[in-house]
């Protein structure tokens, strides 16, 4: 089965929220990617930019879910130390991340890329960029 996977984004939780039928369309800043576990990833992108453990962050309820759907599509926020962190890592630390990330998956027998892992991240830390310049914060919608 497909996934979908949209990363944008919005002034808060309520606006997040929304997008929970229809996707991030416009007025939010989007990128769509497809076929991996952000959720997971997300635990894993923030370990390997801010540190602490896998285990620390998931129980403490990381990423944190805004909205939910019988369906199985959800909404769900960064952390602050994952905002953080994409937004202000520099390019060489987000491709060191990238790899790092590829390798993880790869352990799981997942294949992801390490040129598309690194486009991933280096698009994400340019939305976190854009987010906080406008006082917003990053979603992540899978469907």
């Amino acid at each position: 089965m497909s996934t979908i996977v949209e990363f944008f984004a919005a002034p808060d939780d309520a606006a997040a929220a929304l997008v929970l039928r229809t996707g991030p369309r416009h007025p939010f800043e989007s990128l769509s990617f497809g076929n991996f576990d952000p959720e997971e990833a997300a635990v894993e992108w923030e370990c390997l930019l801010a540190g602490g453990s896998f285990e620390d962050l998931v129980e403490a309820g990381e990423p944190r879910l805004v909205a939910g759907h019988d369906d199985g599509c959800v909404v769900f926020a960064f952390s602050p130390r994952l905002f953080a962190a994409l937004a202000e890592a520099e390019r060489s630390e987000l491709d060191d991340a990238a790899a790092s990330w590829a390798a993880l998956r790869a352990e799981d027998g997942e294949v992801i890329d390490t040129d598309i892992a690194s486009v991933i991240l280096g698009d994400l830390a340019a939305l976190a960029r854009s987010a906080r310049l406008q006082g917003r914060a990053v979603y992540c919608r899978v469907a």
